[in-house]
């Protein structure tokens, strides 16, 4: 999705940032980082295409430049009385990072599902971590209460104005260098890269237009845009942590509407591809966020040619458990990888005719099972050039009379399914009583016997796949017999407990596959 801004015309929330961007102290612990020419990316997009590389800075992320404008900001007596804040990751070893520097006594709150790497990376600095809450929420009203209780300073991770005007420096090195730039990329959590970059580029010169770019699952500035005010997502997607927001900040907002151009939202997947463009020129794993604006620059740039565009490589903070994930998805960001449901019959030589309709095209994967003796569904992965080269095998398939579905972008089949071992259910009832839903749960020990004990014995559990993906949370996939008179005697079951339930009973993967 591609949204197009309609700015206020007016300055008055982003004049100040002028000033305090110039009067940034962030030099004291950043790096003035420098613009790579990606040349890969720039032959396979036909356009120049540039990094940002926030990923060299010493704490590996952007964040260390807001993070220390802040505090370096406060008064004596608020820096002698220390400092908390609550973080899942960069900003936490940015705050840390600042304390460590200024001698500033520093309190950390992080959710009980923060990686192990990043609770080390905060204690290396020094500072106390204090582990609280499965989500970050939760890590954040802890630390607010004792912030009020311990009167010390709580450092805001986006929403404050010398936070803004420190990652607000980041733009005006990118514009002090080169300001024949057509469209900036800059990633979107709560808003305050986008607002500092935005604030001194929409003030200094005109050419070069600012695109702020969001995960489809966290898209909290998108639906603000669209509600034109801002609003509290009902659910984040936890899989690029650096930027599961559910609000967008307020400061932030003020000055995005005046400011940028447009927001762009993308995939897993197509986030997942990015990081990979960005290791093929770099050599540098990104982490998801980190690779953000790369992804939504690739949307922009598939229908332009010609064009000079920079992305801002954010950070390189990527949990080494989630790289497998990362490089199974990102044929299908690529749009390479296709995932087919095709039905075949139930007798000899039916592989072999198959097969030949895909001649020498790359099998990634093929799954089977028996259901019945009559047909089968078999689900195939087949690495594809490009949209016309897979077009050729669906006229083949066509033309075989092989009956199929595209199961590429369906949730189940690529974050369930196709890891999954087994089959139908071996007795269908005439009124089948199974439901399908998806969730997820915390990643931590005993989340699953956690989950199971709420989840009562009242209902029958007949199919259960978990997926964990690296993340703070990980995928699960839930079959439920529901034989009650009532549909909605599950649904406000289900209600009752503390997680997000979404039901996927119709979904064509669990069908054709699983009922």
């Amino acid at each position: 999705m591609r949204l197009k801004i309609i700015k206020t015309g007016s300055f008055r929330a982003s004049k100040k940032y002028l000033d305090l961007i110039s009067k940034s102290k962030v030099y004291d612990v950043a790096i003035n980082t420098p613009i790579s020419f990606a040349g890969n990316l720039s032959t396979k997009l036909e356009n120049e295409v540039f990094l940002k590389r926030e990923d060299l800075q010493p704490i590996f992320s952007f964040k260390i430049r807001g993070a220390y404008n802040k505090i370096s900001n406060l008064s004596l007596d608020q820096q002698k009385n220390g400092v908390i804040t609550a973080s899942a990751g960069n900003h936490a070893q940015g705050v840390a990072n600042a304390c460590k520097n200024l001698k500033i006594p520093c309190l950390i709150v992080m959710p009980l599902t923060t990686p192990e790497i990043k609770v080390k990376s905060v204690k290396r600095f020094g500072s106390k971590v204090l582990l609280y809450g499965d989500n970050f929420d939760e890590a954040s009203k802890k630390a607010m209460q004792l912030a009020k209780d311990q009167s010390l300073e709580f450092i805001e991770a986006f929403d404050d104005p010398y936070t803004i005007a420190g990652q607000g420096t980041v733009g005006k090195e990118i514009l002090d260098i080169d300001k024949d730039l057509d469209v900036i990329f800059v990633p979107v959590g709560g808003g305050g890269l986008l607002a500092g970059i935005s604030a001194w580029a929409a003030q200094t010169q005109k050419k070069t237009k600012i695109y702020g770019v969001e995960v489809e699952d966290s898209a909290c500035l998108a639906e603000a845009i669209k509600a034109d005010k801002r609003v509290r997502l009902r659910e984040v997607g936890l899989f690029a942590d650096g930027v599961a927001v559910e609000r967008i900040g307020k400061n932030n907002f003020d000055v995005i509407k005046e400011c940028v151009d447009g927001v762009i939202t993308v995939s897993i997947d197509e986030l997942c591809a990015a990081v990979k463009d960005i290791f093929e020129d770099t050599r540098v794993l990104s982490e998801p966020a980190g690779a953000l604006a790369l992804a939504g620059l690739k949307k922009y740039a598939s229908k332009i040619s010609n064009k000079r565009l920079l992305a801002i490589s954010s950070g390189a903070n990527v949990n080494f458990e989630r790289l497998s994930y990362i490089v199974e998805r990102s044929e299908v960001g690529e749009n390479r990888e296709k995932l087919l449901s095709i039905k075949i019959p139930e007798k000899p030589g039916s592989f072999l005719k198959l097969c030949k309709v895909f001649g020498r095209s790359q099998i990634t994967e093929f799954n089977y099972r028996f259901a019945n003796k009559i047909n089968a569904h078999v689900l195939v992965g087949i690495k594809t050039e490009n949209e016309e080269s897979f077009k050729k095998i669906k006229s083949k398939l066509v033309m075989s009379k092989f009956k199929f579905n595209d199961l590429t972008k369906n949730q189940i089949s690529n974050d369930h399914l196709r890891h999954m071992v087994g089959g139908h259910k071996s007795v269908i009832s005439e009124r089948d009583s199974e439901r399908l839903f998806r969730c997820q749960f915390p990643v931590r020990p005993g989340a699953l016997m956690g989950f199971l004990k709420d989840f009562g014995s009242k209902w029958n559990i007949s199919l259960f796949h978990y997926r964990n993906l690296g993340a703070a949370f990980a995928n699960v996939l839930i079959g439920i017999e529901d034989k009650s008179k009532s549909k909605n005697a599950l649904e406000k079951h289900l209600k009752s407990l503390d997680y997000s339930f979404v039901e996927e009973t119709d979904n064509t993967a669990y069908r054709e596959f699983l009922r």
